[in-house]
């Protein structure tokens, strides 16, 4: 179950999430960070994950032909919100990647979900 959220920022995609990620959620969120990215040239993900079970390997296929056609240069924040700790460990180490592309990466728990709000707004 995927849903699209409102966290009060233009330029944030909003979504929760609990279980597997289908094709036809995918392409919900990559249709909303293209209109995003065509409106406001940066955009930010904010992802609250209630629980996570993998992605249809479809919505993988999807996900990777958007980002060689569009690109990651135009994510500039991403701030993940879940109680899953080893969550919070993969996106410690995916930060330290996306670094490289000048793209700023953080985990929050659900207390913190202003926190992680904030952190999308303020640069």
């Amino acid at each position: 179950m995927l849903e699209l959220i409102d966290i009060g920022n233009e330029k944030a995609v909003a979504y929760r999430l609990g279980g597997k990620i289908t094709e036809d959620e995918m392409t919900l969120i990559l249709s909303a960070l293209k209109e995003k990215i065509e409106n406001y040239g940066e955009v930010f993900i904010y992802q609250e994950i209630e629980s996570f079970g993998g992605v249809e390997f479809d919505a993988i296929v999807d996900e990777i032909k958007f980002f060689f056609d569009v690109g990651i240069s135009n994510i500039t924040r991403i701030a993940v919100v879940t109680q899953k700790k080893w969550l919070h460990k993969i996106v410690d180490l995916e930060s330290k990647l996306l670094k490289l592309k000048k793209i700023d990466m953080k985990s929050f728990s659900i207390d913190n979900k202003n926190k992680a709000i904030e952190f999308l707004k303020n640069k």
